[in-house]
């Protein structure tokens, strides 16, 4: 008797426990649809403040804790080093890094990551979470892109902090100018990441054979090349030759691009 009298007020706990729950995560979802609605609104103090909530309601939530970074990311002013701004960025990485420890292949936390990273500078960082993505998806056009995009902004600063050390402004032709000694110095700081920028800005057009910003990056990378001939005038040109020709190509399948948006935008109607 006393078994079968536990029976009934044991289901009523469970019924209690799953209404609460049920109940929190309505709580839930409601705090997860006011804070998208005011994030679409641009007024995203307000969405970090609902999505916040919504965490707190639920802490295991990964998709509440990947709109709470979402949210903050897009406060994150790109090369502004401020301490206000590296805290909001930190506050991202948190949100993102909790996705991720759950989920260590969820590519859109991973690409959300690397472009914190990217803006407030840590380039090696963001350089491998790049890795991480490509080591998912070998086929992502955009972080074989983004990894040449930073190898080049290395390249280009280490250029100019040089060239500006010996007087010099760079040209974008070679720098014919500089001296045997500063040509050493370009060529000890940049060749690995000319090197390295070359390969994937190379994947990302072979992987979107219109890629045009790849192809831009492409002309600027051959214009870096050409900066580490030393003497080799020869060289120096074709390095220019082929950065032209990078141009020409980003013209082209802009071009295209534009015209393949244009066809998809009108090709709803068909004319019978």
């Amino acid at each position: 008797m006393r078994i079968s009298a536990r029976i009934p007020v044991a289901a009523a706990l469970l019924l209690v426990l799953a209404s609460t729950m049920g109940c929190k995560k309505l709580q839930e979802r409601d705090k997860l649809v006011k804070g998208i609605n005011e994030f679409k609104a641009g007024r995203y103090e307000t969405a970090i403040n609902f999505f916040q909530e919504a965490v707190a309601i639920d802490p295991s939530d990964s998709m509440a804790q990947l709109y709470l970074a979402t949210a903050y990311s897009y406060q994150v002013v790109p090369n502004l080093d401020t301490p206000e701004n590296l805290k909001v960025a930190q506050k991202a990485l948190d949100g993102f890094n909790k996705v991720l420890a759950q989920d260590p292949n969820d590519l859109g936390a991973l690409k959300q990551v690397a472009s914190i990273h990217r803006n407030i500078k840590l380039y090696d960082q963001a350089k491998a979470d790049e890795m991480k993505v490509i080591a998912i998806d070998p086929k992502d056009a955009e972080a074989n892109y983004t990894i040449g995009v930073i190898d080049w902004t290395q390249s280009y600063k280490n250029a100019t902090t040089i060239l500006g050390a010996a007087g010099l402004t760079d040209d974008g032709e070679g720098n014919v100018k500089m001296s045997k000694d500063v040509c050493a110095k370009l060529s000890a700081a940049n060749t690995a990441l000319v090197t390295d920028g070359m390969t994937y800005l190379n994947n990302a057009v072979q992987i979107n054979p219109n890629y045009d910003d790849a192809m831009q990056y492409l002309n600027l990378n051959y214009r870096r090349k050409a900066d580490l001939e030393c003497g080799n005038d020869s060289a120096r040109k074709a390095d220019l030759a082929q950065a032209d020709m990078w141009v020409q190509k980003a013209t082209g399948a802009r071009k295209a691009n534009e015209a393949a948006k244009e066809k998809k935008l009108g090709g709803g109607v068909s004319m019978q």
